[in-house]
């Protein structure tokens, strides 16, 4: 029986069982903080807080006893808190009880990655680092980067320990195989946990292969190896885009967190599984969390990577987090606590284009098909809505849907289908079936003209929507269509790009719209990096290919990306906050492509900042930035002062008093400016550290249209490194000129030097 028919007999008694138990769900109990364990944590002190939790749902279950049944997480040394199965009654009971924070149904999130719904390179991904700036930064030398993810494959090429130096004495993880000694950790590999017991709370009990932290899917090994893989020379997809593969900080060692598991109620990671990893990692020593998975926007303290960051930040660790698949819709972006870094995706100046051919057209789209149809010959063609089955739906033709398309009708053809709801590779694999000898996959509207490759059944391109009315055209007019398709080539040096992904999720931000999201772009389509031999790559049952090494799309790739730039800078600068980690990456990125034109988005218009935040990735400028916009700990509380909650509930995170003048949202020491409802006029405050030497740095601005942005003062000097200037910058509009929508404008600071540049986002107040 085939793994993915035994996990649909699997989720079926899941469904029932779960439905046996529908008055009871898994909820997370959180509590805040820690305020008053000792410096030096113990297991005494973790079974203390353990029994207090059984206590505290005890009192309400009239048993302590049953509160140990009904507790499956207790989360002890920097989480304060529980996950348990309880009635909704009980639960709206906790969350009145004083000195809860908040009381929340354990949710599910998505993987970050588009495969299923339709590394950081030298030269191939976009991103490139001087050699000089490498050795700076050490490759991550001595870096600790994990993910939570659905666990890794430990056997890849880029985990081998081959040159690496000793497993940092810091480290207090552990690499658990209790249930498959073939898994093993290493030098460069030094780490690997899994937690499902969220999980196991909706689906029921599990058999022994989910106590494991191999990674069955695909996704976690991705990820990992794009942030922290060692050196791979000959890496390739079938022989594509050869060349030698590398994790942004080859030089960290890396662990994986496996807290994603096969997709029930279309879910696949659990808020109580996502904090225990985060309670894990912050144990174990990590110093970067590549989080490319995400839910729907919600109160930060009822979602599970928002609390786990929180305290990962806390305590030193920089936490980066895929901005969601949701684009091009605005507001769709996800993972919007300020304390995240978070991430769209963007295109590399790397392609892999195959044409399609026919009438006098010649139409570039890419693929990773090894498979070629003979030179100089042409194929007729078919539209796969005018191959429907009789009696089928349309709609399932219109897609590719396998099992719509009448063989009569496309036997020996080449098949186009239009791009949505199922799997790009699945279409093809439906036109194989039906006897097709090729496919064309056209973009629709909403996918405008970003193009992904893939490794399909058969040979394949995929093209732009705008390519694809020239394709419809030609098949309305012609008696007789025919068409053939080249095979794929590995093309460098693309212009323009980078280009925005039509998937990545938008801004602005629904949950405080006055912190700009997404942060930061980086590569995040048809990155190739390390695979699982356990699936293929498409992850379909009837795929039988293994491929060491796979091309996948999604924020969830562009995520590790940015964590790799992270785990270089921690390197070069172990003294910088997480903040100012953040602050030097987006402060120094880049919002011009490689033609030196404005950013465009799938559709090749121009891009804003609710596309891209500060703009595209640039790894040498985040090292040397000049100016940092830093934030403790205490500024994140102010903020949640500044957001309605109140001292006591704030002082179970540390000891702790709302100021007496409440921050306004605006305020943040964030590294750019937004200003969702301007009045007349308004003045923010802004903070930067020197971490670039003696200088003075004088103000540039770029007005929003309409709107006026003066700074004072108009220039900042600073005699040592760690100094720190405020300033204010006022906005006003121009004349009574009201911003129905969002103008964007930008403030450098320059010192000749350095160019230190922050994101203007203005609106009107009203609209």
């Amino acid at each position: 029986m085939s793994s993915n028919l035994s996990f649909f007999l699997f989720a079926a008694f899941c469904f029932f069982h779960r439905s046996a138990f529908a008055a009871q769900k898994s909820y997370v109990v959180y509590l805040g903080g820690h305020t008053n364990i000792p410096e030096t944590l113990s297991d005494s002190t973790d079974e203390q807080i353990r029994e207090s939790h059984f206590e505290l749902l005890g009192s309400y279950l009239q048993s302590k006893e049953k509160a140990r049944d009904a507790i499956f997480y207790s989360y002890t040394r920097y989480i304060n808190g529980f996950a348990a199965i309880l009635d909704e009654e009980v639960a709206l009971e906790i969350s009145k009880q004083p000195g809860v924070v908040s009381v929340f149904e354990n949710r599910g999130h998505k993987l970050h990655t588009t495969r299923s719904w339709e590394f950081l390179g030298l030269e191939k991904n976009g991103v490139v680092l001087k050699q000089s700036l490498w050795e700076k930064a050490k490759f991550g030398k001595g870096v600790i980067i994990a993910n939570l993810d659905t666990g890794v494959w430990p056997e890849s090429q880029s985990f081998s320990d081959e040159g690496m130096g000793p497993i940092p004495s810091k480290w207090k993880g552990e690499c658990q195989n209790d249930s498959e000694q073939k898994f093993s950790c290493n030098r460069k590999l030094i780490g690997a946990r899994y937690f499902n017991k969220g999980y196991s709370s909706w689906v029921g009990p599990m058999n022994s292969t989910f106590n494991s932290p191999r990674d069955l899917e695909g996704h976690g090994t991705h990820t990992l190896s794009t942030a922290g893989g060692s050196f791979v020379p000959g890496a390739s997809i079938l022989g594509f885009g050869n060349g030698t593969a590398k994790g942004g900080s080859p030089g960290a060692h890396v662990a994986a967190y496996k807290v994603c598991w096969p997709p029930i109620y279309g879910a696949e990671c659990f808020d109580s599984d996502i904090l225990a990893g985060f309670e894990a990692a912050i144990r174990d020593g990590v110093d970067v969390l590549s989080v490319s998975l995400g839910g729907a926007p919600t109160d930060y303290f009822n979602d599970g990577i928002s609390i786990g960051a929180f305290h990962a930040i806390n305590n030193g660790i920089v936490v980066v987090a895929s901005a969601g698949n949701s684009g091009p819709t605005a507001g769709s972006a996800s993972n919007l606590s300020p304390w995240l870094l978070t991430v769209g995706a963007s295109t590399i100046d790397r392609e892999f284009p195959s044409y399609a051919i026919f009438g006098k057209e010649r139409l570039k789209g890419e693929s990773l098909s090894a498979h070629s149809l003979p030179k100089n010959k042409l194929y007729p063609l078919i539209l796969s809505r005018e191959a429907a089955k009789a009696n089928d739906s349309l709609f399932d033709a219109n897609l590719c849907e396998v099992g719509s398309l009448d063989e009569n009708k496309v036997r020996g053809k080449i098949v186009v289908c239009i791009r949505g709801e199922n799997a790009r590779v699945e279409k093809g694999f439906a036109v194989k079936l039906a006897g097709g000898v090729g496919m064309i996959l056209a973009n629709d509207i909403t996918t405008g003209d970003e193009t992904i490759a893939d490794a399909h059944f058969l040979p394949a391109t995929h093209i732009t929507y705008s390519d694809g009315l020239k394709l419809l055209s030609y098949l309305k007019l012609s008696r007789s269509p025919k068409a053939t398709i080249s095979r794929p080539i590995t093309a460098l040096g693309t212009k323009p790009a980078p280009i925005m992904a039509a998937f990545s999720s938008r801004g602005p931000n629904t949950v405080d719209p006055e912190i700009l999201k997404p942060d930061i772009t980086a590569p995040g389509v048809s990155v190739i990096a390390s695979f699982t031999e356990a699936t293929s790559p498409s992850d379909l049952d009837y795929d039988k290919r293994r491929f060491p090494f796979n091309s996948e799309s999604g924020t969830s790739m562009s995520c590790p990306h940015i964590a790799g730039v992270v785990g270089l800078l921690k390197a070069a600068h172990p003294e910088w906050s997480p903040a100012a980690i953040k602050s030097a990456i987006l402060t120094t990125a880049r919002v011009r492509d490689n033609t030196f034109q404005p950013i465009k988005n799938s559709s090749l218009g121009k891009a804003n900042y609710f596309s891209y935040g500060s703009g595209h990735v640039r790894p040498n400028r985040a090292v040397v930035p000049g100016l940092v916009y830093d934030l403790s700990a205490t500024d994140y509380l102010n903020f949640l002062c500044a957001k309605g909650y109140n001292s006591s509930l704030i002082s179970m995170f540390k000891s702790y008093t709302c100021p007496s003048k409440v921050l306004a949202l605006v305020d943040l020491n964030y590294p750019s400016i937004t200003v969702p409802n301007l009045g007349d006029s308004i003045t923010v405050t802004r903070k930067v550290t020197n971490v670039g030497g003696p200088g003075t740095y004088v103000a540039r601005v770029r007005n929003p249209s309409g709107i006026t942005v003066a700074v004072e003062p108009k220039s900042l000097s600073f005699g040592k490194i760690g100094e720190e200037k405020t300033f204010q910058v006022t906005l006003a509009t121009n004349n009574g000129h009201v911003a129905k929508e969002y103008v964007f404008g930008s403030l450098i600071w320059s010192d000749g030097k350095h160019y230190v540049r922050s994101p203007i986002t203005v609106k009107s107040k009203g609209f």
